[in-house]
């Protein structure tokens, strides 16, 4: 399609030049033409003007109508052409002209026929870009204790299954509808036939105070690893303690996200509807279980003579949470609770609280930080979390994460200041390998990031016993260019006084279990 578009652009820089070329050419022989006896009258009326010396009039068009000097004197010395010869030269022009028009009407229409089999705008004031990503894993785990087994399968004598296949096999579509008004469309694959919705919303962009405000499936606006995308993130999975808390991120709500003029500042707010409704599209019950919830972030220190190689950023976050405890029949589960798999894709939900009987609200606050420096990056969040229980003591749960990352090959992390998050990693040198014929094999090695984290979250209080879990990640990232890498992590982790159940029906209590494993993912990765 790029041929057929560079093709119709130079159909059209030829016919405008054909078109200026003509104009000069019938200039000098329609204006005559177009001179009444009365104007000629009123023309001989005027005072003649007085010259010195007789001079010739020269057009700029002179040197196409006189005959050149072969040894390379003046065009103007040349004798000037007749009129017949002049005429002759314009109806060859007109002819030119004529079939640069046929031709550009040819090419236009061919290249209609070609952009109607392909996918546009539903009407002429709306844009649309696609957008997708492909994740593909393979997950395995070499070594987990008897209690491990039983948080996975509920038996000790079977461990985790290795597993690979889709983690992620997103689709999507954003635009404009219509001058300040957009919307976002993104369908997750990866489930087989449980397909799911991601971000899809609608809002309005460039309003007073409120500046982007969107209503639908969007990302609630705490946890900076959740926050961003996972497209950037320097590991496969997030951590313990900021997937409890927000759970695969998304809620339905109305959002409003903010940036000051220099980009050091940004905020966004709102509410939102705590249930996970992406596969299940809707939400029905009489209690509403809202939250408010927001961030504000600032990048203090952003080198520009860098382009961005050094920079600060810190960030406080929180919600105001209202889940429904109270057990009444006919009501939408329980939202008060907080479970996540070991920073790897298990099966089950090795950290889980169960729903929180009596939970009336609950409050979290989490702080940020991040530092830069060329090819070093430094992370580390921490999160709060207080649950007010009717008829029962309150509760506390918390946790965090610590990571550093370093770039071999000299690259850096990139930074969104209008968002506060990271983004896209551009190599120095691309991957890639080709033959050069005489000169052998050539190639990039694309860049190279070596990475580890430490994590920590603790949901046990009082006679809630979700787990204590700590791990250990090492990451090795190769991004062959800025839109596709391949990442490994090798994970060990500990996991202690974790109620365990059984497989029976109703599962039986095993006690408080205490185990440890080690889990090693791969996985590779592209977006468009």
């Amino acid at each position: 399609m790029l041929q057929e578009i560079e093709s119709l652009l130079q159909a059209m820089r030829r016919t405008r030049r054909l078109l200026s070329l003509a104009s000069a050419l019938m200039a000098p022989v329609i204006l005559p033409v177009g001179i009444t006896a009365a104007k000629e009258a009123s023309l001989l009326t005027l005072p003649p003007v007085v010259q010195s010396a007789p001079q010739q009039q020269v057009a700029y068009y002179d040197a196409l109508f006189t005959e050149v000097d072969t040894e390379g004197s003046n065009p103007r010395d040349g004798k000037e052409a007749s009129v017949d010869d002049r005429l002759e030269k314009l109806e060859q022009q007109y002819t030119d002209l004529t079939k640069s028009y046929g031709e550009l009407d040819g090419d236009y229409s061919a290249l209609k026929k070609k952009l109607k089999n392909l996918a546009t705008t539903g009407h002429g004031g709306s844009t649309m870009k696609v957008s997708g990503r492909v994740n593909v894993d393979h997950w395995a785990f070499p070594g987990t204790s008897p209690a491990i087994n039983t948080f996975e399968n509920k038996d000790p004598t079977i461990s985790p299954q290795d597993e690979f296949g889709f983690r992620r096999l997103r689709f999507g579509v954003k635009g404009n509808v219509w001058k300040t008004m957009v919307y976002k469309i993104e369908l997750e694959l990866a489930g087989g036939n449980k397909t799911e919705f991601r971000d899809a919303y609608l809002g309005w962009k460039d309003i007073p105070f409120l500046q982007t405000v969107l209503i639908g499936n969007q990302k609630r606006p705490y946890g900076l690893d959740h926050l961003n995308s996972s497209r950037f993130n320097v590991f496969l999975e997030r951590p313990d303690v900021i997937e409890s808390i927000n759970q695969d991120s998304r809620r339905f709500g109305i959002q409003s996200y903010n940036v000051s003029e220099d980009q050091a500042w940004n905020w966004r707010y709102g509410v939102f509807n705590q249930r996970l409704i992406q596969d299940e599209g809707k939400y029905v019950s009489d209690h509403y279980q809202m939250e408010f919830a927001g961030r504000l972030a600032n990048t203090f220190w952003y080198d520009e003579a860098s382009g961005g190689r050094g920079y600060g950023h810190w960030a406080v976050s929180g919600t105001a949470a209202n889940p429904d405890g109270s057990g009444i029949a006919g009501r939408a589960t329980n939202e008060a609770r907080f479970r996540t798999r070991p920073e790897g894709r298990s099966l089950g939900k090795w950290i889980d609280t169960g729903a929180i009987a009596g939970a009336d609200n609950y409050q979290m606050l989490g702080v940020e930080n991040v530092w830069n420096f060329g090819p070093v990056q430094l992370v580390g969040e921490y999160q709060n979390l207080w649950l007010d229980r009717n008829g029962a003591p309150d509760l506390h749960f918390h946790g965090g994460y610590a990571y550093i990352s370093y770039f071999f090959t000299g690259e850096h992390m990139p930074w969104n200041r209008s968002r506060g998050t990271l983004d896209r990693i551009k190599p120095v040198e691309n991957f890639f390998l080709v033959d050069t014929g005489n000169d052998g094999v050539k190639g990039g090695w694309g860049a190279w990031q070596a990475a580890y984290r430490w994590s920590y979250a603790d949901f046990n209080d009082d006679n809630i016993f979700g787990g204590v879990g700590q791990s250990h990640t090492l990451g090795l990232n190769w991004y062959w260019n800025p839109y596709a890498r391949m990442q490994f992590n090798a994970i060990y982790g500990e996991i202690d006084d974790h109620q365990g159940f059984d497989n029976a029906s109703p599962p039986n209590s095993l006690g408080n279990l205490s185990g440890h494993y080690t889990i090693l993912g791969t996985r590779l990765m592209v977006d468009f």
